[in-house]
């Protein structure tokens, strides 16, 4: 027996087929309205503790859940706006910081923020002393000092004594940029405290803040989950979630974005980028950052602790061919221990591929037949692509460099524990001002091992200059503009002079893909980027 079909099951049934026929790309789906989907690498997202975690991804993440006393004006180091702080006032001698919180504000567990919340964040970093601790001790902290200059006279009065002679608003600039300077919910994190550890097995993986996100879930390398917090001091944000994918693949990014799965993503391949640069339901933005690609040489080596085979490896690297070939949409020519568009920073010296001359160097230093290394680096772009480029420019000098790859925390824990010989990596300072610039990558004051400053890069690489230590202290407390300015630029000649072990390459520009729909976002230059204001206009 014939089956009988009527109008409409035909209407549906072409329907299906033409549906079928249509490609991927044009029947596009839409993500929840008011949630933000984002893709990117989580590869070094391995702790999100505000005492120990240092990373680009960790800063992007505790942005959202934490707040500081105060943060900068779009970048600038001279101005600061008022956060978790309304106001705050400098004595006469430049020695004391009076800082006069909010009193409206409460953490994610309904305890009220306080003075001695913020005092006691930050001891909790000098206890623990972690790398980021570096940035407290530059100044003169100690654990052992800092409750008693960094106290609470009242619920929400902050008293902050500068324990040695500094440009006070280097420390305000600090208490607004480091990953460190964010306020922890105090009674929350000491219930969570295991053999007086202040809460720091807990808090890995787990949050304490204030922030317009509370954390909901995080899996390692695979999701993130941030849940609007309604009782933010702010006013709530307009995305109720912001759900985080560990995507490493950038066609998987690429593809997701065009179908509709994502709304944001970062860290896509620059070919996948200028695919997709015309599409009408896609916008890309580039995000100019602070942080630094670089190849670093451990001095510790006996090879690299000589200045000409350091001068050699600087005449080894093809700046103007990773530049044009591998840093499009990762970062812009950059050979300097400082931030583009700074004025203290002075023009690049032009350092160039010169095969004869490394030769000719090596030589000289006792290595006429070259030597052999290691060079340590993730297996993602653009860094993976540097070491494959330094391998083959090194081989020509006859350096014979093996890559080593690994995660975030096996290359950059190397780094940090001094053990390693060579390596390509990004860091900061991701904050543009030339002090904090010269003292993350040229300073070091204790070269020992027993010191324990991860955060100085130079402490990492076993580079110790006391001249060039001299001018970035001066540099530091002078209050005379021009003085100043001078003394900036003998820093970073005298580091020209002494082929400082950590080479700069590049620095980071970030490009953020998103569907067009998606409004009010922007990039922080400290990869602090807040989701606070992001909507979706539908």
């Amino acid at each position: 027996m014939k089956t009988l079909r009527s109008p409409l099951h035909l209407h549906l049934r072409l329907l299906a087929v033409a549906l079928a026929l249509t490609p991927m790309a044009a029947v596009q789906a839409k993500t929840p309205a008011d949630q933000l989907i984002v893709g990117m690498s989580m590869v070094n997202l391995f702790s999100i503790d505000p005492a120990n975690a240092p990373g680009l991804d960790a800063s992007g993440v505790n942005a959202n859940l934490y707040d500081t006393l105060v943060k900068r004006d779009q970048g600038n180091p001279e101005q600061h706006l008022p956060q978790l702080a309304e106001r705050w006032a400098i004595s006469d001698d430049g020695r004391q910081v009076t800082f006069h919180l909010r009193s409206d504000v409460k953490f994610h567990s309904g305890n009220p923020l306080t003075a001695e919340d913020v005092a006691w964040s930050l001891y909790r970093v000098m206890k623990l002393n972690y790398g980021l601790a570096t940035t407290w001790k530059a100044y003169g902290y100690t654990a052992e000092n800092i409750q008693g200059l960094i106290r609470a006279t009242d619920a929400h009065t902050l008293v902050v004594d500068l324990p040695q002679p500094a440009d006070p608003l280097l420390l305000i600039d600090s208490l607004a940029t480091s990953p460190s300077a964010v306020v922890v919910d105090r009674l929350a994190v000491l219930k969570h405290e295991k053999n007086g550890d202040l809460g720091a097995a807990w808090l890995v993986t787990n949050e304490a803040g204030s922030g317009p996100f509370t954390l909901a879930k995080w899996t390692a390398n695979d999701t993130l989950v941030m849940t609007r917090f309604d009782g933010y001091w702010g006013g709530p944000a307009r995305m109720k979630r912001v759900l985080v994918r560990h995507m490493t693949e950038s066609q998987s990014l690429r593809l997701m974005l065009e179908r509709g799965d994502l709304d944001l993503a970062y860290g896509m391949a620059a070919p996948d980028i200028k695919a997709i640069e015309s599409a009408a339901t896609l916008q890309v933005q580039p995000l100019q950052r602070g942080t630094m690609y670089y190849v670093a040489m451990s001095m510790k080596q006996p090879e690299f602790a000589n200045r000409k085979v350091r001068e050699a490896v600087r005449n080894l690297i093809d700046y103007q061919g990773i530049d044009q070939q591998v840093m499009p949409h990762y970062g812009m020519l950059n050979q300097q221990p400082m931030q583009l568009g700074l004025q203290a920073r002075l023009p690049d010296p032009g350092y160039k591929l010169d095969v004869a001359k490394a030769k000719a160097l090596l030589t000289e230093a006792g290595y006429p037949h070259g030597f052999s290394t290691t060079i340590r680096t993730l297996s993602e772009p653009p860094f993976i692509d540097i070491a494959a480029r330094m391998q083959a420019t090194l081989a020509e000098g006859g350096i014979t460099a093996n890559i080593v790859t690994g995660t975030g925390n096996q290359v950059y824990g190397a780094m940090r524990a001094r053990n390693f010989e060579m390596i390509v990596a990004r860091g900061a300072e991701r904050y543009p001002h030339p002090y904090f610039s010269l003292r993350t990558f040229a300073y070091n004051p204790d070269n020992s091992d027993s010191a324990g400053l991860p955060n100085f890069q130079g402490w990492r690489a076993s580079f110790f200059d006391q001249q060039l230590n001299a001018l970035i202290d001066r540099a530091g407390v002078e209050r005379d503009a021009t003085a100043r300015l001078n003394l900036y630029h003998q820093a970073q000649q005298r580091y020209d002079e002494q082929a400082g072990p950590i080479m700069m390459i590049s620095q980071m520009t970030d490009t953020a893909v998103s569907a067009l729909d998606v409004r009010g976002f922007t990039g922080d230059d400290a990869e602090a980027t807040r989701y606070l204001g992001v909507y979706k206009q539908r």
